[in-house]
């Protein structure tokens, strides 16, 4: 089905362009923060049996997975505040226009000879006109992505100074391909998360975090709209399902 956007301007909700990775009982699930992979387990009680497989008359799982840790998932300011504020309360807003972006990261040198691999400000491009929703790809954009674990890997995170670009830009949602925008190690600082929701000077409740989406290379850096489908849990972060649609011209 068509649905214009103005009378130059078309989506086909035919054509979803999934951009997250699935929740899955596989070893091979993605996941960071040294979490082990989900669990799939039919209930098992003295009165049935959850597993068809097993002599039970359906399938009846219990799912025991960490929403940070194990695949998509959008998270608001409640991952660094006080009080847990709830994301499915604080997104009332599930389309936007957005735009995405194929960033290599620089790296950064340290004293001791580590290496970091760091997504600066200046590579964002961002301006006035920007989406009020932002995606990056890091490149190179492997389909290990897919299946990794980045547990102890150091991978690649913003700098702290892109959240202020990308606020005088007025982007409200950022989607990343990472399991963080800070560095995996860094004692607790969490610079980006703070600066990003502005925690704790002036907490911003309406701003969002997706991380560890997957942007296959089939789809093209540029302008979208993006149906952000969250699960409906009351925490500072739940699965998500983000889709975008390629804005057409009639």
């Amino acid at each position: 089905m068509k649905l214009f956007l103005n009378s130059n301007q078309y989506i086909d909700t035919s054509k979803p362009l999934d951009i997250s990775l699935p929740l899955s009982s596989d070893s091979d699930n993605p996941r960071a923060w040294y979490v082990d992979p989900p669990v799939f387990e039919p209930v098992r009680t003295e009165h049935y049996t959850g597993s068809v497989q097993e002599g039970g008359s359906v399938n009846f799982r219990n799912i025991f997975f960490n929403p940070h840790g194990h695949g998509t998932h959008t998270e608001c300011l409640g991952h660094i505040t006080n009080e847990v504020h709830s994301v499915n309360k604080l997104m009332k807003q599930y389309f936007y226009r957005a735009t995405l972006v194929s960033i290599e990261p620089s790296i950064r040198e340290h004293q001791d000879g580590r290496q970091d691999r760091v997504v600066l400000p200046e590579q964002l491009g961002l301006n006035k006109e920007c989406s009020p929703v932002l995606i990056v790809r890091t490149l190179p954009n492997s389909s290990a992505k897919r299946t990794m674990n980045y547990s102890s890997s150091n991978p690649a995170y913003f700098d702290v100074a892109c959240a202020s670009s990308m606020l005088n830009a007025g982007v409200k949602h950022l989607l990343i391909d990472l399991p963080s925008v800070d560095r995996e190690n860094d004692e607790g600082a969490l610079a980006f998360h703070h600066a990003f929701w502005e925690v704790p000077e002036n907490p911003n409740f309406e701003r969002t975090i997706t991380e560890m989406i997957f942007a296959d290379d089939s789809i093209v850096d540029g302008d979208y709209i993006i149906n952000f489908q969250l699960a409906p849990f009351e925490n500072d972060a739940t699965p998500s399902r983000p889709v975008l649609y390629k804005i057409e011209d009639v």
